[in-house]
Formats: structure tokens, sequence, C-alpha cells
């Protein structure tokens, strides 16, 4: 008896300190993530501030991450860059986890021809590599912020899309949902009050992580001259244009920054498998 007590007891003890460590990292690299955006803004007046003199240096203790052609410190262009990146994220995100809800409810609520529809249109998107469509969307919004974001926002949502038909399919059979609808209580008001409290984890979970896709995608369309201004302290502009200077021996132009560019997308894909442990038990113990 003593050793089942035992058996039953040890989970406990071990999971509960899980769950709390990985809900204080989730909050550390949450707020991690919203400070390099506050910082971003406030040293973007100076990322695009010029000095002549100070152009080319090497990282050194007054510019950690050197300085480019034109002297601005490459360490302000980098924050400012990240912190647009993490901007155009954020949108394109929440409007694809938007979009992907939309179309779950549609299937799950609007009859078996909605369901196939939505299937279709979920399929033929996930078919098509949707870096092109994302270019091709981009190009002819005339990118910029809006061109790129909404480039992200509508090829990013069909794997959350995916994941929301079958979640709401399941719903749709719950006891309550089959009484409203007897009820005769709208599609609609279904949708809101009783299948969105419902998938609510899930979506918080792939709303996370649509963010590293989207702050790469943004970053390789805008390096590749198909998303933001030349104008604009972006990762992608950095990137691009220290292609230039690499063989100068300025390394430092393009390595600082991608490097930054990666433990930033490390950091939000952190933070979406921390709640998805948080939030579905099949993967607690992952």
């Amino acid at each position: 008896m003593a050793e089942r007590a035992a058996l039953l007891s040890a989970p406990r003890r071990t999971f509960v300190p899980d769950r709390a460590r990985t809900l204080v990292l989730c909050i550390a690299f949450a707020g991690a993530l919203g400070a390099i955006v506050v910082a971003g803004m406030m040293v973007e007046p100076v990322a695009m501030t010029s000095d002549l003199a100070q152009k080319n240096l090497p990282p050194s203790w007054a510019h950690p991450f050197g300085t480019d052609q034109l002297g601005r410190d490459m360490l302000c262009r980098t924050l400012a860059g990240l912190s647009l990146s993490i901007v155009v994220g954020l949108v394109a995100a929440v409007a694809s986890a938007l979009i992907a809800v939309v179309l779950g409810a549609v299937a799950a609520l609007g009859g078996r021809r909605a369901d196939d529809a939505v299937s279709l249109l979920i399929d033929l998107m996930m078919g098509i590599p949707h870096i092109v469509l994302l270019l091709l969307i981009s190009f002819a919004l005339g990118k910029g912020f809006w061109g790129v974001t909404i480039g992200v926002a509508l090829t990013h949502w069909p794997n959350l899309a995916r994941v929301m038909r079958a979640e709401m399919l399941q719903c749709k059979q719950a006891p309550y949902v089959e009484a409203a609808r007897k009820l005769g209580v709208g599609a609609v008001r279904i949708a809101w009050h009783h299948m969105v409290p419902y998938i609510l984890p899930q979506l918080v979970v792939g709303l996370v992580l649509l963010f590293p896709h989207a702050i790469l995608h943004e970053a390789a369309i805008t390096f590749l001259g198909f998303g933001l201004s030349p104008e604009q302290p972006a990762i992608g502009i950095i990137l691009s244009e220290s292609m230039a200077y690499l063989s100068s021996g300025m390394w430092w132009l393009a390595i600082l920054p991608g490097v930054a560019l990666v433990v930033v997308v490390m950091a939000f894909d952190a933070v979406g498998h921390g709640l998805r442990r948080l939030v579905d038990p099949a993967h607690a113990q992952d």
C-alpha cells in the first residue's frame, strides 16, 4: 500500500513544478519580447541618424553591434527592425487566427457543402507555396507595411484553420450545442458563446506559433525587395544591405542582426510550445 501511495503521489510532485516553471518561462519570454518592441520604438530616431565620422566601425563597447556604411548604430537599427517585425507578426497572426476561426465556424455550422468548401479551400492554400503567394500579394498591394502584413495574414491561416475546423466539429457534437440548436439559437450566437470558449486554448497556442513564421517570412520578402520600404530599419533591409559589404570583412552587419532575429524567433517558438504544454494534457510531459 505504501508503494502504491508513493507511485500515485509522485506525478503530482513533479507535474506541478513543471507547469509553474513553464508558466514562468512563458511570462519571461513574453516580457522580453515586449521590452524589445518598446526599446525598438524608443531608439528608432537614433537608428535613422547617420554619422559619417563613425562609419564601418567593428563591434565595441560604444557600439556593441558596430556601425554601418553611414555610421548608423547597428544595435539600434537591429532593435528597431525587430520591433517592426514583431508588430507585423502580431497584426498578421491575429488576422490569420480570425480567418481560421471564421472558416472553422463556417465548416462546423454551415452544413456538409460548407464543410466541403472550407476543406477544399484549405487544401488548395496548403498546396501553393505560401512564400510565392506572399510575394505576389505584397507586390500587388504596393509592398510596404500593409502590403506585407496583409500578405502574411492571407497566407498563414490554413494549418490553424484545419485545427479550428476539427475542434469545432467536435464541439458541435456536445450536448449543450445540440440543445442550443434545438432551441432555435442562431449559428453566430452558438459559435460565439459556445464554440469560441471551447477552442480558445488551442487558438491562443496557434496564434503564438504563427508569430515565428510571420516574422521570418516578413524578413525574407523584405530581403528580396518585396517587403518593407528601404527607408525603414527592418531586419530584411539590414541583411540585404549587408550583402554588399561582407566581402570587405564587415561581418557584423549581417551576423549580429541575423543572430538577433533567430533568437527572437526561438523565443516565440518557446512561448508557443510552453503554452501548448500548459493547455493540452497530451503534451504536458513533452
